[in-house]
């Protein structure tokens, strides 16, 4: 399109802000002092020479496995100046889930949470690649660093005593600037190969859609590993040149106090956050905040009017996007909120279409098809699946990217979200792989086979994991709390499932093909084990 991309690599327009905004306040962390443009900026300089000093390379992939913290952001700012790889790791991760992930990268070093060495060190016999790793907060202590053979550990202050000089490595938005996992249905995670200009977009896409200046304060709750908090809030906020308050996490008791308290205006919530939030009892003072826009996704008609009147909101943004298209569908500011409506095509530098999923074939405006993507500029999607080539094909097939995703278009260029067509199962905001569970759950001697799918708990809900199981034969029954305990150490919490039914069969193809849809269409019967009803709990841990 002929523009210029020189600041399209976070490093460098990092740099420029930090040149034009000065001292003005970019992001804070908690009750913490506000951190300048210009702290920031020498920040991630420290950072990037501490990783070349320890002999990172350009294109190498650094693991990052942190909690919210401001040290994140100079990981990933700091490895962006020497042109390393940021692969961000989800922290709820362990066992086979996070093997598989570090083995993918091929991950030499990373950046970890001290909480989740003990998760590293129970899998660093099957991590071969994985030489050592810098831990942030309090000093290390003795039995931290004992507790792994191989793998060294050290303080990320090592990388903060790193040279505050400039760095002199070029970087192109062509160049590769993050791996991010994404949940598979008949394999595992896959690690999207995202180069500069696609992270880029994300934070242009959020400045022209939801009008972003100067002036704006982001409320940043969502985890930085997922592309809402990272690109479409952190990025944006640094391409507007604004500010942003980070927190640890999501508190829905907290949520608008904590907004009303740091001056924010605007802010990102997705799924059941919205329900948590407008669970928690009303109070008097919600309505006196300053927001201006939330961008809230997917909501019924129900929870937006609710929103609106209880918090005086004035504008909300709804969108559509993948980890692996960037956002190509954004509500125009000028656009009536309607609950449902994605918004429209960013026709700048997508092309959308709704196809049938069978043929690839274009259907007529207003009938539910499957959302197909396409970039107009190079370098500005992603440049596919890391070492899954066969996947990246199938995914690409006849030109165009297959989102999985059922929607409808209108003759303006309107989207409409409807529901996923694949097998991945969405719950509390993470995309959850089938495979992955039942490979778990196959690894327990007394399986024979399982198939795990969404189900609703509730008439609009949001899904829960059903796993459908078939015992060996001749084994007696197992019961389903022995399941769950197996789980426990093996999955992320949010993976584990909260339903679980023994199946004399799972239902099949002619060519023996998992028909998954029958089990979810079929959903919850007399038979199914529920944990919820059986009152466990299963918490991060």
């Amino acid at each position: 399109m002929g523009q210029d991309k020189s600041d399209w690599v976070v490093g460098k327009l990092l740099a420029r802000q930090a040149r034009e905004r000065g001292l003005e306040p970019f992001v804070q962390y908690e009750d913490e002092s506000p951190c300048s443009y210009v702290e920031a900026d020498e920040l991630s300089n420290r950072v990037g020479n501490g990783f070349a000093a320890a002999g990172v390379e350009f294109g190498e992939r650094v693991a990052v496995m942190l909690n919210n913290r401001l040290e994140y952001l100079w990981t990933w700012f700091g490895l962006s100046r020497i042109g390393a790889v940021h692969v961000g790791i989800n922290t709820a991760l362990k066992g086979s889930f996070l093997t598989h992930v570090l083995t993918n990268a091929g991950s030499r070093v990373g950046v970890f949470e001290r909480e989740f060495l003990p998760w590293l060190a129970d899998v660093e016999p099957s991590l071969p690649d994985l030489e050592q790793v810098w831990v942030p907060g309090p000093p290390l202590v003795a039995e931290e660093v004992a507790r792994f053979k191989r793998i060294r550990v050290c303080h990320f202050d090592e990388l903060l005593a790193g040279s505050p000089a400039p760095i002199g490595v070029e970087v192109s938005y062509r160049n590769l600037g993050m791996i991010m996992y994404t949940s598979g249905t008949t394999g595992p995670s896959k690690g999207v190969l995202m180069p500069h200009g696609h992270l880029y977009l994300f934070g242009l896409g959020a400045c022209e859609h939801m009008g972003l200046t100067t002036r704006d304060n982001y409320y940043i709750c969502m985890p930085l590993f997922h592309a809402n908090a990272l690109l479409l809030q952190v990025y944006g906020t640094l391409v507007s040149g604004g500010r942003a308050v980070l927190v640890k996490q999501f508190r829905a008791s907290r949520w608008i106090a904590d907004i009303r308290k740091y001056g924010c205006n605007i802010t990102n919530s997705l799924g059941v956050m919205n329900d948590f939030i407008l669970a928690q009892p009303e109070d008097p003072r919600d309505r006196d905040n300053p927001l201006r826009m939330m961008s809230a996704l997917p909501v019924t008609v129900d929870t937006l009017e609710q929103l609106r009147t209880r918090f005086d909101i004035p504008k909300f943004n709804e969108i559509y996007g993948m980890t692996e298209v960037n956002i190509p569908v954004w509500r125009p500011l000028d656009a009536p909120d309607e609950a449902g409506c994605s918004g429209k095509v960013w026709d700048a530098y997508y092309e959308v279409m709704i196809a049938d999923p069978e043929t690839d074939e274009p259907l007529p405006y207003g009938e539910v098809g499957e959302i197909l993507v396409r970039p107009k500029e190079p370098f500005c999607f992603m440049q596919g699946y890391n070492g899954m080539a066969d996947v990246t094909v199938e995914t690409w097939r006849n030109f165009w990217f297959h989102s999985g995703d059922a929607g409808r278009m209108n003759e303006q260029g309107f989207v409409w979200y409807i529901d996923r067509i694949k097998d991945t199962i969405r719950r509390r905001g993470e995309n959850i792989s089938s495979y992955e569970v039942e490979a778990v759950l196959l690894e327990h001697p007394a399986v024979e086979e399982v198939a795990a799918v969404a189900v609703k708990a509730d008439l609009g809900g949001e899904d829960e994991v059903l796993a459908c199981i078939v015992l060996k034969p001749g084994q007696p029954r197992v019961e389903p709390e022995e399941l769950l305990t197996f789980c426990l150490p093996k999955m992320p919490y949010f993976a584990v499932p909260r339903y679980i039914e023994f199946v004399a069969e799972i239902p099949k193809t002619p060519s023996q093909k998992m028909q998954k849809n029958r089990l979810r269409e079929r959903g919850i019967t007399a038979a199914t084990w529920d944990r919820e009803a059986a009152d466990i709990k299963v918490r991060r841990s």
